[in-house]
């Protein structure tokens, strides 16, 4: 796994900008705000290139143990493997607006990709059944080295 300890405000120097924003359209939104809650000085971030940041952070991302490099089978919560295909999927109108406590006649798409999924697991992995749906945690987790 790559190493790399320097940090991005190490690679700053000064005047140095990696992206300048088109001046606001809007109101200055420190007009509304008081006083008291108004910075008295600029923030102290880094002052680097765009090729600067991206070279730093593709250097970290190397350093990460996940699902894009890594075998990574367990987790808790949300923690699962979620293949970027299914995120996509998700987020379709149909799905993504349907709420969990509609009724079964107003959910019989989502009902049937599950069913479908169900089957189509369960044959892939040579089981009469699968579950779809193990609790966050040590359950999930259980269930997953268990399948």
């Amino acid at each position: 796994m790559a190493a790399y300890d320097r940090l991005i405000f190490e690679l700053s120097s000064p005047g140095r900008v990696a992206f300048s924003l088109p001046e606001s359209d809007v109101p200055d939104a420190r007009a509304a705000l008081p006083a008291k809650h108004l910075r008295k000085e600029a923030p102290a971030l880094p002052e680097v290139s765009e090729f600067d940041v991206v070279r730093h952070y593709s250097r970290l991302s190397r350093m990460n143990y996940g699902v894009d490099t890594h075998f990574y089978p367990l987790g808790s919560c949300t923690m699962k493997y979620n293949p970027r295909l299914n995120e996509d999927m998700a987020r379709l109108a149909g799905f993504a607006r349907l709420h969990p406590l509609a009724p079964a006649a107003l959910s019989q798409g989502a009902l049937q990709l599950m069913h479908e999924l169900a089957g189509d697991l369960g044959e892939i992995a040579g089981m009469d059944a699968v579950s779809l749906q193990p609790a966050a945690g040590a359950q999930g987790e259980l269930a997953g080295v268990l399948m």
